[in-house]
Formats: structure tokens, sequence, C-alpha cells
């Protein structure tokens, strides 16, 4: 059974964490929806999709850094719970300076990177000197994001996500401010917005050593801290999370290179404006599962398996139903929501939004099991897994585009196909394996979201049928009226009376009362 001493421990700080959450989402989704038309207007399709290509680009810089800062936040965070602070210091002082020392070896490839990278991609001529610097701060801001992250695992540790997101707000509006400020006192250009990064990611920084110092005085900055065989060890899991997370570039962040190289900068562009919704979603669940990793590694620091077998089926199930929802609803007011966001001539990319969303309910309910491969350090077999089967997106995704006529439809195709079967049988499986449970263990709990899902896409193509709906209030009702109906069935028929409890032991004591 489920430890429901620790569940009132934790029912204290998840409500906090996940309302910040909820916080960090509307402000992104807000500036997110808001941004895209604003860029389109100012800067152009084909301007547009330089930016989410220069970030994805980013994410092959910093392989290294985040692996490794995932392995640091695996051990730290076992260390803190254990409340072994010496052992700590040694962590966290190896990962920082290990860290920096990757970082200075990574400036020389980020130069390079930033200088070429207007020439090999497809990049209108007069826009190619201000792409060099949009590159150069993007790529720049993320390495200082990924030394600075080193602080802020002080805070994951202790399950302080609430301040993390603190964090993540203050780098987001700085950056936008900055942006915006920059477009309207000057003229719209690409350097403004890597400029704008890079103001972001120092503030953030800064947030970040305020906050760490505040959360964790057991921590200090200690260069005779730094232990080589300390950084072995965190290496050799971080090398395997590294290979893992080459395999998920493969899967996340190769289509939009591949659709560039092949149709065009507005092509681009296009998918993009549809990509950012799966980026939305993907963000949600992101940070739905960034409160389930912290309990998962401090049952498994406490070796209390069979808590997080339980928690982690439970987690599965109510990701599953949480993710149905919005994914149901973009996916069937898709015309609507493209026609009120960024014009009715892009109303015709609602396939490509189908394409793209629907597998999300499986892939990302998932998402809780890999916080299990972390805890028990076994890494490796999901790495080769995801690497090879991100070759395999790759490749199909070119013959798709090359040997159909399906266009930028085959690269998101192919990304449905192989991340849907990775995440629907070998995932599962892998954490039951781990687990030493029953191979079927979470199946049911994964299954729920993606009927969920059907009925909801169902439901409103039967609404779209018998009415009318072309202006944002009428869209706004209908969500609503559809969001509060799901709930409802889900509460009452979805959900077990365990379940029940467990979300109700989640929410904060004033309302749990009522």
């Amino acid at each position: 059974m489920f430890d429901t001493t620790s569940q009132k421990a934790l029912s204290k700080q998840l409500p906090k964490n996940l309302i910040s959450n909820g916080i960090y989402f509307a402000i992104n989704l807000i500036i997110g929806i808001l941004l895209v038309p604003f860029f389109i207007d100012n800067l152009g399709v084909a301007g547009y999709a330089i930016i989410p290509l220069a970030t994805s680009v980013t994410s092959y810089v910093g392989l290294v850094t985040q692996s490794l800062n995932m392995s640091v936040s695996r051990y730290l965070t076992v260390d803190l719970q254990s409340q072994d602070f010496k052992k700590a210091n040694v962590t966290f002082n190896t990962a920082l300076f290990g860290t920096l020392g990757i970082i200075i070896l990574t400036i020389p490839i980020a130069l390079i990177l930033s200088y070429y990278a207007p020439t090999f991609f497809d990049i209108p001529l007069n826009q190619k000197h201000d792409a060099f610097l949009l590159f150069l701060g993007v790529i720049g801001a993320f390495l200082i994001r990924a030394w600075s992250s080193n602080f802020g695992v002080s805070l994951f540790a202790y399950n302080r996500l609430d301040l993390q997101n603190i964090v993540n707000i203050v780098n987001i509006i700085v950056q936008v401010s900055a942006i915006v400020i920059l477009f309207l006192m000057f003229s719209p250009k690409l350097s403004y917005i890597g400029f704008s990064y890079l103001l972001g990611s120092l503030a953030a920084f800064v947030v970040t050593i305020i906050l760490s110092r505040k959360i964790n005085p057991h921590l200090k900055l200690n260069y005779s801290d730094f232990k080589p065989s300390r950084l072995k060890k965190l290496a050799q899991m971080g090398g395997w999370v590294t290979v893992n997370q080459i395999g998920a570039l493969l899967f996340l962040q190769i289509d939009l290179i591949v659709v560039n190289k092949l149709f065009g900068a507005t092509a681009g562009g296009e998918y993009s404006m549809v990509l950012i919704w799966s980026t939305l979603l993907r963000s949600i669940a992101a940070m739905l599962a960034s409160v389930v990793t912290p309990i998962i590694l401090a049952y498994y620091a406490k070796k209390r398996y069979e808590d997080i077998i339980t928690f982690s089926k439970k987690a599965v199930k109510f990701m599953g139903f949480a993710m149905a929802l919005p994914i149901g609803i973009i996916i069937g007011f898709a015309p609507q929501i493209l026609t009120l966001w960024i014009g009715p001539e892009f109303a015709k990319l609602s396939p490509l939004m189908l394409v793209l969303l629907i597998h999300l309910v499986i892939n990302l309910s998932v998402l809780p099991l890999f916080s299990i491969n972390v805890s028990f350090n076994k890494v490796r077999i999901p790495g080769i897994v995801t690497l090879f089967m991100g070759f395999g997106n790759f490749l199909l995704a070119i013959i798709l585009s090359l040997f159909t006529d399906w266009g930028y439809y085959g690269v998101a195709i192919a990304g449905a196909i192989m991340l849907t079967t990775k995440n629907t049988l070998f995932i599962p499986w892998y954490a039951s394996k781990v687990l030493e449970i029953s191979k079927n263990t979470f199946t049911s709990s994964i299954a729920s979201g993606f009927l969920s899902v059907i009925a909801i896409v169902s439901t409103i193509k039967i609404i779209n049928y018998y009415f009318e709906i072309s202006s944002l209030i009428s869209l706004i009702i209908y969500c609503t009226i559809i969001s509060v109906a799901y709930i409802l069935v889900v509460w009452s028929v979805g959900l077990n009376q365990s379940d029940r409890r467990i979300i109700e032991s989640f929410l904060p004591p004033s309302i749990r009362s009522r």
C-alpha cells in the first residue's frame, strides 16, 4: 500500500509546486501565443522559422552538460536526503567545476556553429548576419543556464520546484521584455533576440544563486572538494544519459532541421507554428513529471521500493488523464485555434496539428517512468535503445519526405511512429524489469489517457458538426464546458477510491477540508 505518512509530508510542498507549475505554464502559454504572431508580423514566416531552429541547435551543443546535470541531480538528491552533507559538497563542487571545464571547451564549438549555421540552413540572405548573432546569443544563454543549474540542483533535491519556477519565470520575463523593448525602440532584428536570451539567462543565474544559498546553506563553494574520482562516477552515469539525450534529440529536435533543409525556410516556418503547440504540451508534461521525480528519488534514497511502484503506476495514469484534455481540445478545435491565432490562411495546417499531437497522450504519460531509470542508475540500456530508434526516426523522416508526396507531413509521421513504438513497448517493459514486477503493470495506466483523448476529439467533432464556433468567446465557452464535463467524468468513473484519496491528499488543507 502507498505510504500515507509520507503522503502527508509531501502534501505540504506538492500544492506549492503544482500551483507554481501552473503559473509558469500560464505565463509560457500567454507569451508563446502572443510572440508567434508578433514575430511573424515583424520578421515574416521565413524569419520567424530561424528562432526555433536556433533554440533546437542549442540542445546539441549542451548535450554533455545536460547529461552531467541529470547525473548530479540523482547523486546530490540521494546525498542530501541521506543528510550526508560532506559527500554532498564533494558532489556539488565536482559537478560545478567539471561543468565549467566542459563549458570552456564548448565555447569554440559554439562559435563555429554560430558562424556556419546561417550558411548551412536555408536563411534569407539579408538576415544571415543577424542569424549568426542570434545563434551565438541563444547558445551562450544556454551555456550560462547549464552552469547555473549546478546551483539549482539544491532546489530540486529539496523538492522546491516552486523556487525553480521563480528562476524560470525571471528568465522568460526578462527575455521577452528585452525583445519587445528592442523591437519597438529600434527595429526588428534577429540579433536582438539573441541578446535578450543572454540577458534573461544572466538574470536567472543571479536569482538561482540567491535562492540556492537560502534553501541549502550546507553547500559551500570549495575547489578542494573537486574530486576526479567523483567526477568519473558522475561521468559514467552521465555518459549513458548523453547517449539517451542524443537519441531523444533525434526524436524531438531533428524535425525542424530536416524540414528546413528539404523544404526551405517558409515550410520550416509553417511547421514550427504548429510545433509550438507540441512544445507547450511537452512543457506541461515535463512540469508535472518534475513534481514526480524528486518524490521517486526520495523514496529510492530511503529504499522504499513498494512506494515507488505504487506511486509511479498512479503517476502514469494521472499524467495520461491530465494530458488527454489539452491534447484533445487543441486537436478538435485546431481550425478555429489556427484561424483566431495567426489567420484563416493557416487553418490548412490543422491536419498537421493532428499528426504532431495525437500520439503525445501516450508518449507524455510515460514520463514518470524515466525517473525510475535515473533513481536506480539503470540508464545504459534505455540510452542505447533511444539512440538506435532516434537514428531510425531520422532515416524514416528523410525516406517519407523524399519518396512520398507527403511533404513535411512525412517528418511528423516518422516521429509519431518511432516515438510511440519506443514509449509503448520498451519504456513500460524496462521500468517493470528494473522494479522486478509484471511487465503489464503500466499497460492499463497508459491506455486510459489514449481512450480519453479519442473521446474528447470525437465529442468536439460532433459539436463542430452542429454548431459554428468562429469567435474567441464561443471557443472559450465550449472549451470550458468540455473541460468541466471531462473532469467530472474522470473523477467519478476514471478514478477509483484509492486514486481519489491520493489526489485529495495532495490538495492544500484549506481546499481538502471543503
